[in-house]
């Protein structure tokens, strides 16, 4: 009765424990949130940390363009004050003597330096929104690296499962031939160690899949990391006829324009500092009453008229400015022709590597077809005893690499293409 009661329990235990671990599989599926590339985009976008960066950046050029800016309008300013004055003698106080003046100040002439100064913001700005578009563009390529990296971390934990399978399967049927016989000791030995391999990969692949989880969120730029799968394919936009224009795209690449943008400001910078040295015009004017003894405002004194400013020695400040306006000035340029240099070399070697993943993938494709084909064939063969062991497990050992490197080459070219979009200068909203 206790042996039979035995019997049962262990019954129960073998169907009972596969149940909770699909229940537990199960739950954890229904707690993963599942993503698709333009949510991932959506999300970044509203999210992600580097761009308000950016733009605080932009807003930090704005208002340093509205303060210069400042300088061309009316100053208004208005004093108040009241003195009272005594001494130890007795009766030695006096009434509060009061005095309140309104004064206005406005530029006529400065030899355009307000101007000047006023236009190298403005570049400025548009250099700051250049940048943004940059740094839009490498959260994008960093997101779709992420993206990438988790849809393929995915599909090789199945394929890892799916090797795994296949060995314990040859395991099986090798221990069936060599209890017969039929294979020694040596292979059974080879198939065990294949396995307990194949069995790590699935291991190792389940840490990777938790680690691309995380990338993803960090480069959607959220604080938690939850559980997140990603819906997608390997396929990639059409290749372009012929060969792009790689000088016009480099033009056109947002860091290049930074650049050139920031040459420009440099100019107008040299031309401000040399105004240095130009006289300050200034209309001024002045409305109030000072040393009274009460606030009369039916009595005003008033003035106007007009100031001129005029420097004669600073002792050497103005040429100084000068002097580092021109350094900049050769620093920009320089740094300009070696941006667009980089720039065309990164976009040539980008569509280079673009290329050979876009035609990788079609070697590999062929390769794993052939290596199914010879799988099968040879599956066959050794069942009849038509191949040996050692070559067996070569066109065994083939087939998995052929599936392993079919799937590097899908997720090598999504990377590529977004290396050469980013490349391109396109951005999360191009």
């Amino acid at each position: 009765m206790r042996n039979t009661l035995r019997a049962s329990l262990r019954r129960a235990g073998i169907y009972t424990v596969p149940l909770l671990l699909n229940l537990f599989f199960f739950i954890s599926l229904q707690a993963t949130e599942t993503l698709t590339w333009q949510q991932c985009l959506d999300e970044a976008k509203k999210a992600h940390p580097d761009l308000y960066s950016a733009l605080a950046s932009i807003q930090q050029s704005e208002a340093d363009k509205r303060i210069t800016r400042g300088a061309l309008l009316p100053r208004l300013t208005s004093s108040l004050s009241a003195q009272e004055s005594g001494s130890t003698e007795k009766g030695g106080s006096s009434a509060p003597v009061y005095s309140y003046s309104l004064s206005a100040q406005q530029l006529l002439f400065d030899g355009h330096k307000t101007s000047n100064m006023i236009s190298s913001n403005e570049e400025a700005v548009k250099a700051a929104r250049q940048n943004y578009i940059a740094v839009s563009g490498d959260v994008r390529y960093a997101l779709r690296a992420a993206f990438t990296e988790l849809l393929k971390a995915q599909d090789l934990l199945g394929l890892t499962r799916e090797i795994a399978d296949r060995r314990r399967m040859n395991v099986r049927l090798i221990n069936l031939r060599y209890n017969g016989g039929r294979e020694h000791v040596g292979s059974l030995g080879q198939a065990r160690a294949d396995l307990a391999e194949a069995e790590f990969e699935v291991s190792r692949a389940q840490r990777g899949l938790v680690l691309a989880r995380s990338k993803l969120a960090s480069a959607l730029g959220r604080d938690a990391h939850t559980p997140l799968s990603v819906r997608g394919t390997y396929s990639t936009a059409r290749m372009p006829p012929g060969i792009p224009s790689f000088e016009l795209l480099a033009k056109n690449n947002p860091l290049f324009q930074q650049l050139d943008l920031q040459r420009k400001a440099a100019r107008y910078d040299l031309k401000a500092a040399r105004s240095d040295c130009v006289p300050e015009l200034y209309l001024t004017s002045s409305i109030g009453r000072g040393a009274v003894d009460r606030v009369p405002f039916d009595a005003l004194d008033w003035n106007a008229g007009v100031t001129l400013s005029v420097p004669i020695y600073e002792g050497g400040i103005g040429r100084a400015k000068v002097s580092r306006a021109i350094a900049v000035v050769s620093q920009r340029n320089a740094e300009e022709k070696s941006g667009y240099l980089r720039i065309l070399d990164t976009l040539e070697e980008k569509w280079k590597n673009f290329l050979d993943a876009f035609q990788m993938v079609s070697v590999r494709k062929k390769n794993l077809a052939a290596a199914i084909e010879r799988s099968t064939i040879a599956n066959a063969q050794y069942s009849n005893g038509l191949v040996s062991f050692n070559e067996w497990v070569i066109i065994e050992n083939n087939l998995v690499s052929a599936k392993k490197d079919f799937l590097n080459a899908e997720a090598d070219l999504l990377i590529a293409e977004a290396q050469w979009i980013q490349a391109k200068g396109e951005w999360l909203d191009g």
